[in-house]
């Protein structure tokens, strides 16, 4: 499916004030990357560009367990984040907000880290920003990022024929070698229980995931949602949601 990125932007924007209670995973999945970068070795991060920084999730944990960093530039589709990713890191942190699309927007020279989390399967062309990333990432820096894989969110697209194309875990090492040497890939698969489809529905409106939606949701439709969702995908604990995050630290 062709990705809107004005969508995306209106969508992200539209929650900010909900996104953190609902971004229970995307929360665990910004944790995850951030424990695997320290397993790998490096020196400290000076200069880091976090792409696609949402409301801070990332941001913050990152600023705190890497006090070396002396620039950050954060960017992100929605401009307004600016303002809630400041509350999160200290104010004498210097920090650079770049708003816009990471895929044309210019990026900073000599990076020691590039980090990412939850946000290059909404990219149009990641096998074409990776060697854009190369080139502005110094030697011996890394690149850290998560992603979603091919099964995430497999309830809701067997259903509604709604999803990202995504990347198998070898098909994503194989992309990533291209441009550096991969020190660590590896994907985990989350499941989420909710109370009825409609607390998942409002959980995936909340999180900005919906931001793929085309159709308007008749009350036909969601009757029929509904009904098909709990029949196929309900047990003890509720309905089911399945998260598929990659991982993958590399350096250049």
């Amino acid at each position: 499916m062709r990705i809107n990125k004005q969508k995306i932007k209106q969508r992200f924007a539209g929650v900010a004030a909900r996104y953190d209670r609902q971004a229970v995973i995307q929360q665990r999945v910004a944790d995850r990357l951030l424990n695997l970068l320290e397993t790998v070795p490096g020196p400290p991060p000076h200069r880091v560009l976090e792409i696609g920084c949402c409301t801070g999730l990332l941001t913050g944990q990152l600023v705190r367990r890497h006090q070396d960093i002396k620039t950050l530039y954060v960017n992100d589709l929605v401009a307004e984040f600016n303002v809630r990713v400041a509350k999160r890191i200290p104010a004498d942190n210097n920090l650079v907000f770049l708003a816009g699309d990471i895929e044309t927007l210019k990026l900073p020279p000599n990076l020691d880290l590039v980090i990412s989390s939850s946000t290059f399967h909404w990219l149009d062309d990641l096998p074409a920003l990776l060697p854009k990333l190369r080139r502005h990432i110094t030697p011996e820096g890394r690149l850290a990022f998560s992603m979603y894989g091919q099964d995430n969110l497999r309830e809701v697209r067997e259903l509604t024929g709604i999803g990202l194309n995504y990347f198998g875990l070898p098909e994503l090492r194989e992309l990533v070698a291209r441009h550096f040497s991969v020190l660590a890939c590896e994907e985990e698969h989350h499941t989420v229980s909710f109370a009825d489809p409609l607390a998942l529905l409002q959980h995936l409106r909340e999180t900005g995931v919906n931001a793929l939606e085309t159709t308007m949701w008749t009350r036909n439709r969601l009757n029929k949602f509904v009904r098909e969702y709990q029949a196929r995908y309900c047990g003890k604990n509720g309905v089911r949601l399945t998260y598929h995050p990659l991982y993958c630290i590399a350096v250049r």
